[in-house]
């Protein structure tokens, strides 16, 4: 499921106006089969300005995460070690019973039993950052793609180097997979989480698909 809604709000110090987007996706999607990039629903939310976070952490073979989520879903999954957001916002209430089940698909994922996430998300970004992470959603488990084929997919070829900088920004890593993204010629480049913890995340999905296709 995704749904999709606009919204405006003010640019800071200026007269000028900015449009935002939320995106709230639910994966259902069969993890060994190429998924399309999935469209708007017909149906729009606009989520409730100021929603209480609620947030926790998890303990991961590549180390600590801070999570975090609002009434809608899942809105952050940042390596604490590695986050630009700092610590958690003074209106953030710590609540890890909320967030039991996001632990439970990590640990899931981390031992091999899980290759794709059951989660309501709650992402909010610019339209662009939206459609980026939406078209990661349908890179297939095991696999990795480049920035320029993302960029075509959400209808932007030339829009590469945007492409790259949307993918550092997604906010909730592992279950948005930014870490399938690779350079046009096969080299790793950048991940918030570090170059060394995208390689053993590529590694894990590649070793597990493989043996998933031998059975």
């Amino acid at each position: 499921m995704l749904v999709t809604s606009g919204q405006i709000r003010p640019l800071s110090g200026s007269g000028q106006t900015v449009a935002t987007a939320a995106v709230i996706m639910r994966d259902v999607s069969h993890p060994l089969r190429r998924s399309p990039l999935p469209s708007a629903a017909a149906d729009r939310a606009t989520p409730a300005p100021g929603a209480a976070i609620r947030y926790g952490h998890a303990d991961t073979p590549l180390g600590p995460v801070r999570l975090s989520r609002d009434d809608v879903g899942l809105t952050g999954l940042v390596f604490t070690d590695r986050s630009r957001d700092g610590e958690p916002g003074p209106t953030w209430r710590r609540d890890e019973a909320s967030l039991e089940p996001v632990r439970r698909q990590l640990r899931e994922y981390f031992e091999g039993e899980r290759t794709e996430f059951d989660l309501e998300l709650h992402l909010v970004g610019s339209p662009f950052q939206v459609a980026v992470w939406s078209a990661l959603r349908a890179i297939p488990y095991g696999e990795s793609t480049s920035y320029g084929t993302i960029a075509s997919r959400i209808g932007r070829p030339t829009a590469v180097r945007a492409v790259g900088a949307a993918n550092g920004r997604n906010p909730v890593a592992i279950v948005v997979p930014c870490h399938r993204v690779i350079g046009a010629d096969g080299t790793l480049t950048g991940y918030g989480g570090g170059l060394d913890r995208k390689a053993w995340l590529l590694a894990l999905e590649r070793s597990r698909r493989q043996q998933a296709l031998a059975v």
